[in-house]
């Protein structure tokens, strides 16, 4: 049953979760963060094709640890919390890729690295006495709060993210399509997996500071996973991916404009719905493509020449 305030007014789980009141009003305040949500998209929906070729969804989640820890980090000592949110990441994804080269001893070191970074960034917001907004929106993500300096870091960072990835783009992806073959034709497949793993690391801090450090995932490997489910194709998985990630992060934030819950359960939901609209038409693709006859005259004269 929902609460109703001294002045009458509906103050419901619905009320709160969708309330349009003032909307107009309210989406001025907001401009810095769609612009910011367009940057996540594009920075998101790129980099998280190479999160899926390389299998690297656990690792997202334990640079994002580090990075909640810098950010908390800074924003005990009242520093940018973009410039702490970035070293945490850094310091985690070049950790992840000088020791875990292998697989096994990835895994390993992201085992080690996350309960690390959680309990680093615990402690500093234990310590910290500001507001317990800002200690929420670390974890949770924030919508309002993205100011002209921090979009400066943001934008800043997001353009060498997109160089980054259009200059190794091309090897990157026969390296993780192939790592044997590329190293044996001469592609620096180690280098070039540091160098993605340090990528990611500024990737993931941008998207920490829209949807929190909790949810990372919803635009690092949601939107591209849910892109290999309808295409394999090299030019239309990138272009769905970011266009799945921009749905996502766009009417998160639009949705959450309107409510006091913060923008990551939106973000998170709208990613979700995506990725089973996806799974769906791929279920459906499949069963309507008829079956190989494997017994057919074709196949047996195929087998006789």
């Amino acid at each position: 049953m929902g609460l109703v305030a001294d002045d009458g007014q509906d103050t419901g789980i619905w009320h709160q979760i969708f309330n349009f009141d003032h909307y107009g009003e309210l989406l001025g305040l907001v401009q810095n963060s769609l612009l910011a949500g367009v940057l996540l998209g594009l920075v998101g929906g790129l980099a998280g094709v190479f999160v899926i070729l390389r299998d690297l969804p656990f690792a997202v989640h334990g640079i994002s640890e580090l990075s909640f820890a810098g950010a908390s980090a800074a924003l005990l000592l009242g520093v940018n919390i973009v410039a702490g949110s970035i070293a945490g990441s850094l310091i985690a994804a070049g950790a992840i890729g000088v020791l875990g080269v292998r697989a096994r001893d990835r895994n390993s070191v992201i085992g080690i690295i996350m309960p690390f970074g959680l309990g680093l960034g615990v402690l500093f917001l234990s310590l910290y006495k500001g507001r317990a907004a800002n200690k929420f929106g670390l974890l949770t993500g924030q919508i309002i709060a993205v100011s002209t300096p921090q979009m400066a870091w943001l934008v800043g960072t997001s353009v060498v993210v997109l160089l980054a990835l259009a200059l190794v783009w091309k090897p990157l992806t026969f390296a993780s399509v192939d790592p044997e073959v590329a190293e044996a034709r001469g592609v620096p497949v180690r280098a070039l997996s540091l160098a993605f793993m340090l990528v990611l690391g500024l990737a993931v801090a941008l998207c920490v500071q829209i949807v929190g450090a909790l949810l990372v995932l919803a635009l690092l490997v949601t939107p591209a996973a849910a892109a290999a489910r309808v295409t394999a194709s090299p030019v239309l998985l990138p272009v769905l991916s970011v266009v799945f990630a921009l749905c996502a992060m766009e009417g998160g934030t639009l949705l959450a404009l309107g409510s006091t819950v913060p923008i990551s359960p939106y973000v998170t939901t709208i990613a979700f719905v995506i990725y089973l609209c996806c799974r769906l038409a791929e279920a459906w693709r499949t069963r309507r493509t008829p079956p190989v006859a494997l017994d057919s005259p074709r196949d047996r004269e195929q087998s006789h020449t």
